[in-house]
């Protein structure tokens, strides 16, 4: 019995290729700083409280964010991170690739494949259809697309709540 991929997860009979918490984490780390940076940095301990990431975890993903150029950080009784660029022109592609590298589905996508049935394998056409689809959305999706996003779902989930207050005053 061969062992399961930790970035596999079998769900309903089909397999689940997952991006890492890494890159999963620092999206979500990436949209509250945006949200919550317009009077200065913000401390990573407010965002680990934000978004339920361990601090220890949320310094580890912070450093190549800041050496890869997509945070500003400070340090001090007012330090915290900031977004280097405005958010509009954070897309997720940089940040995978800074935290995860490719995200090709399979190894004969990746650079220097040894596969030997690289030059005739059909099934490598849909892998790499896979990978062109993936890389599409990431390109084309960036850290103001999830903040807007984020926002109207903010408003959506605030109104849900009022209509639930509303109607216990009623009752």
């Amino acid at each position: 019995m061969s062992k399961a991929n930790p970035d596999e997860q079998h769900i309903k009979g089909s397999i689940c290729m997952k991006i890492s918490t890494r890159s999963r984490y620092a999206t979500r780390a990436l949209v509250t700083i945006a949200l919550n940076s317009e009077n200065g940095p913000v401390a990573l301990k407010k965002i680990a409280e934000i978004d339920c990431i361990s601090i220890m975890y949320l310094q580890k993903l912070a450093t190549p964010l800041i050496s890869g150029g997509i945070l500003n950080a400070t340090r001090g009784m007012n330090g915290g991170v900031w977004l280097a660029k405005p958010a509009g022109e954070i897309k997720l592609s940089e940040v995978v690739n800074l935290l995860e590298g490719s995200v090709a589905p399979v190894d004969c996508l990746q650079e220097h494949s040894d596969c030997q049935r690289l030059s005739y394998c059909v099934a490598r056409e849909i892998w790499l259809e896979l990978k062109q689809a993936m890389d599409d959305v990431l390109e084309n999706t960036t850290i103001g697309d999830l903040v807007e996003k984020q926002r109207r779902n903010d408003t959506a989930h605030k109104d849900v709540l009022n209509k639930k207050d509303r109607n216990k005053e009623h009752s």
